[in-house]
């Protein structure tokens, strides 16, 4: 149990570093764009381009996950790790696979993980959008 917590904490901090970074780079690049304009164009067009980059986030995080399971031995091949991460990280759940016994903490993990890294990005997106509504100087 103790092995499967600290792979478990590895990949969460990973995932953390992940995000951190990313979302700081995103804000650097938001910022350096500058929208002044009200028009709706400019704003969709920045919202589409965070919406990509912050799944590319996930993905990264996402794939993390699934090569831990492979390298665990929890799953055989790296598609059917891939899949069951994707599922576990967003919660969705299918449970059409399953991990073997020893290595169900660390899923459990990853599905609270993905709920922060999620919640974060929505975080992120509310802060943009309240940028969107800010009174001009």
């Amino acid at each position: 149990m103790l092995s499967q917590l600290l792979i478990a904490w590895c990949l969460l901090a990973f995932s953390v570093v992940v995000h951190a970074w990313g979302v700081a780079s995103a804000v650097r690049w938001a910022r350096r764009r500058n929208i002044t304009s009200r028009g709706l164009l400019p704003w969709t067009q920045l919202f589409v381009e965070l919406a990509g980059w912050i799944v590319l986030l996930h993905i990264t995080e996402i794939m993390a996950w699934a090569y831990a399971y492979v390298a665990m031995g929890a799953l055989p091949r790296f598609q059917s790790a891939l899949y069951f991460s994707a599922v576990t990280y967003t919660t969705t759940g299918y449970g059409d696979l399953v991990l073997p016994e020893n290595s169900r903490l660390v899923g459990a993990v990853e599905a609270l993980t993905g709920i922060l890294m999620c919640g974060w990005s929505t975080g992120f997106f509310f802060a943009v959008v309240s940028r969107l509504h800010e009174p001009r100087q």
